[in-house]
């Protein structure tokens, strides 16, 4: 919605002029175009698109790691070639977390046809590989339950977020998660000096819980709604992948662990 042309008031003048000044105009109308430049998703299509390109970059990284993973679990020469360098782990770690630096801090890179791409890709490839040589010390069955788990919960997180996203407005209790997840952090340490398999259930337990909770979070920053107050920008649909994709990934591997040690 454009302003009122100028001219419009500019025509009235001499008309007000021959009434000795005393004629009283209303205001303009607001111009509205700032307001419409910054509601990006009151387009529909637009979400929608938005929606798209984040689940279809998601399931392609998805499809990738698990790839990785079988190979890891199910090649014998790697897997033991994992186990003799356990350095391999440690260094892919630290690229994993360059690039999530590069993707989190810099705008330009995660916005730019094709470089963002070409980094998410190479940072799927690195989580990949980590998640591989993390796997090889766990039973190839408990893998591929850790697997199906983290998919049958992810499936049902989302359904969850896509359906309450009026009623349960999770993006309001941003502050509680980060608190929470303070609070996780603080409890791996006190696991990591007593070292009890039960402090390790309990803990995997409410990494979980807290990793479930930011991924029905961050499927209702991409989704929007009415009680939203937070919002993705359509231009960080490589962040919003990355962000589902992480969760996602952590979900793994604290389901993996739970799996692991009940065993």
């Amino acid at each position: 919605v454009s302003p009122p042309a100028p001219h419009y008031y500019a025509a009235q003048a001499p008309y007000a002029g021959a009434s000795g000044g005393h004629q009283q105009y209303e205001d303009p109308p607001p111009d509205c175009s700032e307001g419409f430049a910054n509601s990006a998703f009151s387009d529909g299509a637009v979400r929608r698109g938005f929606i798209r390109k984040v689940y279809l970059t998601l399931m392609l990284q998805l499809l990738v790691t698990v790839g990785i993973i079988c190979a890891f679990i199910y090649w014998d020469d790697l897997r033991e070639w994992t186990w003799e360098h356990y350095w391999f782990t440690y260094c892919m770690m630290a690229v994993v977390l360059v690039f999530i630096l590069l993707l989190s801090c810099c705008d330009n890179l995660r916005r730019r046809v094709p470089f963002n791409f070409i980094t998410l890709g190479l940072f799927t490839i690195a989580e990949g590989l980590m998640l591989g040589s993390v796997t090889i010390f766990f039973h190839a069955e408990a893998v591929m339950w850790a697997v199906g788990a983290t998919a049958l919960v992810s499936f049902g997180l989302t359904l969850f977020a896509m359906q309450s996203k009026h009623q349960w407005d999770f993006t309001t209790a941003y502050g509680s998660l980060w608190v929470f997840g303070w609070t996780l952090l603080s409890f791996a340490l006190l696991c990591a000096i007593l070292r009890s398999q039960y402090l390790y259930i309990f803990y995997a337990c409410l990494g979980t819980l807290l990793f479930s909770l930011y991924l029905v979070f961050d499927t209702q920053l991409i989704l929007g709604g009415k009680n939203r107050k937070y919002q993705v920008s359509p231009e960080e649909y490589v962040f919003a992948a990355l962000n589902l994709y992480l969760d996602i990934v952590t979900l793994f591997l604290l389901l993996l662990q739970l799996i692991g040690l009940c065993r």
